[in-house]
């Protein structure tokens, strides 16, 4: 059986699959419909949806929900995260396992609303005070949405962190014909609880890089602090406690990024170029490598899934079989920088960008991008 979706309802209904029984958020052109889905549907299953007086409340209130046990989600657009910022650096501090989305429109300030772009990509990873690493995940088409909603619920419980999905207009407006089959979680969804007999900690100060459980209200007295604070949640100006935590808060994603790198990878044989895209950009890297290949150019592609943090041993790996690297994204060449980063002047980087809102067509990419 088949069904037809767009982005907005794959990822919405990943969302109710993991359990998710919380929803805030505020209208906000592209991410609209999934407000709309989730009030709809979450109190039929028992679950609360609330449109919030604005962004601010919505996320505020998906902290505050998940603390008193829920599974929250939220979703906005580029302003809306404009407006995340600082609660989002207190999901952070707090260790909050909340799924953020963030369907992408068009740039700076208000943009071109009904436009597609990815421009929100830096800022998603640098928006907030501290510089403290989350996981940025981009699904590549509709069905793409479902399951890597499904991962963003899995990693958030599993490093008790927000996730963001980075998601555009085009993909959540879009409609395509998904089989019913492959819309099932593909990954078990769980969040460990503290047992009422283990003392309360936020984080272990022997083992740094460890997830601690969450504590339930109904057995521990929780201590949630925005501030620097000890293992037991106390506010403290200790170096060596600040130091302590701090790395946690690093070490926690940074020493398991296996677990989080998220990828399509498709090499080929004595290919000189290696494609890089993510995103609604996939798609026409995509079609532009069967373009390529049709005319007798061999091109290898990487999709890539997980954004932040950056995946650097496919990376690394896959750029260390080619001469040239063509990055192809719709924004001003934001990750094309993470690339030349990991290059280290050893590859020829060349990127492909659109600015104008309509989607990158796959001979821009072959002439642009010097495949051809």
């Amino acid at each position: 059986m088949r069904e037809l979706m767009n982005g907005a309802e794959a990822i919405s209904r990943a969302a109710l699959d993991c359990g998710c029984d919380f929803f805030a958020g505020y209208p906000i052109t592209p991410a609209t419909p999934i407000l709309l889905t989730m009030v709809r549907e979450l109190p039929i299953r028992g679950g609360i949806a609330v449109q919030a007086e604005d962004e601010i409340a919505a996320i505020g209130m998906c902290i505050g929900a998940v603390v008193g046990g829920r599974r929250a989600m939220t979703a906005t657009s580029g302003p809306g995260i404009s407006l995340y910022s600082e609660n989002l650096g207190l999901a952070i501090m707090g260790e909050v396992p909340l799924v953020i989305i963030d369907c992408q429109r068009m740039g700076p300030a208000t943009g071109a609303a009904t436009t597609t772009a990815q421009g929100d990509i830096q800022f998603l990873r640098w928006g907030t005070s501290g510089g403290y690493p989350l996981i940025v995940l981009a699904p590549p088409d509709v069905e793409g949405c479902y399951h890597t909603t499904v991962e963003a619920f899995a990693l958030a419980e599993r490093f008790r962190t927000p996730v963001i999905v980075a998601t555009d207009k085009e993909t959540v407006s879009t409609y395509a014909t998904i089989e019913c089959e492959t819309l099932k979680p593909n990954m078990a969804v769980q969040r460990p609880i503290l047992p009422a007999d283990v003392p309360y900690r936020i984080f272990d100060p022997q083992h740094l890089d460890n997830v601690l459980p969450l504590a339930s209200m109904d057995t521990h007295i929780l201590r949630f602090n925005t501030s620097s604070h000890d293992p037991e949640g106390y506010l403290s100006k200790d170096p060596d406690r600040l130091s302590e935590l701090n790395e946690h808060l690093e070490s926690k994603l940074l020493h398991h990024r296996e677990e989080v790198e998220r990828y399509s990878y498709q090499p080929e044989n004595d290919a000189s170029t290696l494609l890089i895209s993510y995103g609604i950009a996939a798609g026409s890297m995509q079609a532009a490598a069967s373009q390529a290949r049709k005319q007798g150019t061999v091109v290898s592609t990487l999709t890539l899934i997980t954004l932040w943090p950056v995946p650097e041993d496919i990376l690394e790996s896959a750029m260390a079989e080619v001469s040239t690297v063509v990055v192809i994204e719709m924004n001003n060449g934001q990750y094309a920088r993470e690339i030349e980063r990991l290059s280290r002047g050893r590859h020829e980087v060349l990127s492909v960008t659109s600015k104008n809102g309509l989607l990158i067509q796959p001979e821009a990419i072959l002439q642009s991008g010097g495949v051809l």
